[in-house]
């Protein structure tokens, strides 16, 4: 009996493999370690193999398609109502076999080492950043309890850091003024490391014709461009641009019954750090609107005057994803919305 589908349970060490053949019969349940893994899937005819999209999935997913395998993967959200009573590994390998054959599944594009190699500079940058801005609030908190207040932005620290380190020191007892200096010591270092990930990203997203294009959209600068030609490719894995947006999370949720439609607030579902860089991106844009209407287009400068601020910038994002996902799959060049 051939097998025609496999359910593959990623682990670190020991994976669970699930195998069915063409009429559904279980053929295997069983667990492999890592190491003879691949040897396991050369003994097995060319067939559809189905994994949760996780940590290492992409690579294995690329192992195996050298294998000749077909590889398909799936958000663990849209397998996890096919897992049966209970929950193990072999009962996760069951569902995953099981959820990869409905025609309605929705997968997710296996990326390239390269796009993964750029996905980690942005996320080692966005680690950083996170770590800044904790910095920074444990230096102005530290000054706030010996009554000294700084200016609000992150430049104001940067400002202070550099001043502290030259030994300007704040009014202090000696113990707390030591600490500070540590904490600008790191503060300064990691200002250094996010504008030299920042000018890796800047480089990759010139590199790119995509990325180019996509600069050409007021509001998208080249890491928000960077981060998502890494992300979706071509996004021809998206049938329609709005589609794109779903997945970003920039659409309403759908509450709609009995013939009556209810819209929510965006669901905030998908990617969240595309969804977060186009939303700062768009408010940047609708901040231009507001100061000078003149210079942004007639679109632009009607939803920031006609809707509260923030839902304007919400509007603007779903909107610039339909036009990026338009700019990949179609290789168009950016045109202005029209009024």
């Amino acid at each position: 009996m051939t097998v025609k589908t496999v359910g593959l349970d990623l682990a670190k060490d020991v994976f669970q493999v699930h195998g069915i053949s063409e009429n559904g019969r279980v053929i295997f349940n069983r667990a492999i370690k890592r190491a003879k893994l691949l040897a396991f899937f050369e003994t097995l005819p060319p067939c559809l193999v189905g994994m949760e999209a996780c940590g290492s999935s992409h690579h294995w997913g690329r192992q195996l398609r050298k294998l000749g395998h077909e590889v398909k993967l799936m958000p663990a959200g849209y397998v996890k109502p096919y897992v049966k009573r209970g929950k193990s590994d072999a009962v996760d390998a069951e569902a995953i076999c099981e959820a990869v054959r409905r025609p309605t599944m929705r997968f997710v594009e296996i990326k390239t080492e390269e796009q993964q190699a750029i996905l980690a500079i942005h996320r080692t940058r966005d680690l950083a950043v996170r770590q800044r801005t904790q910095l920074a609030n444990m230096i102005r908190s530290l000054l706030r309890e010996f009554g000294h207040i700084l200016p609000i932005g992150i430049e104001a620290v940067a400002a202070f850091a550099k001043r502290h380190l030259d030994g300007d020191h704040p009014d202090m007892p000696e113990i707390a003024n030591g600490l500070l200096g540590v904490q600008c010591y790191q503060f300064l270092g990691l200002n250094e490391r996010i504008a030299g990930y920042s000018k890796m990203i800047e480089q990759h997203a010139m590199m790119s014709a995509d990325a180019r294009r996509l600069m050409r959209m007021p509001g998208i600068g080249p890491i928000t461009a960077s981060a998502i030609v890494a992300t979706i490719g071509d996004a021809k894995q998206f049938r329609t641009g709005r589609d794109l947006a779903a997945w970003l999370g920039l659409t309403p949720l759908n509450k709609s019954s009995g013939g009556k439609e209810r819209l929510g607030k965006i669901t905030k579902q998908g990617d969240r750090y595309i969804r977060k860089l186009l939303v700062v991106g768009m408010t940047s844009r609708a901040v231009m609107a507001k100061r000078s209407p003149q210079k942004v287009d007639l679109w632009t400068a009607k939803i920031v005057a006609d809707k509260p601020f923030r839902l304007a910038t919400v509007a603007m994002a779903n909107k610039a994803a339909r036009a990026v996902w338009a700019m990949l799959t179609k290789k168009q060049e950016y045109r202005q919305p029209a009024f």
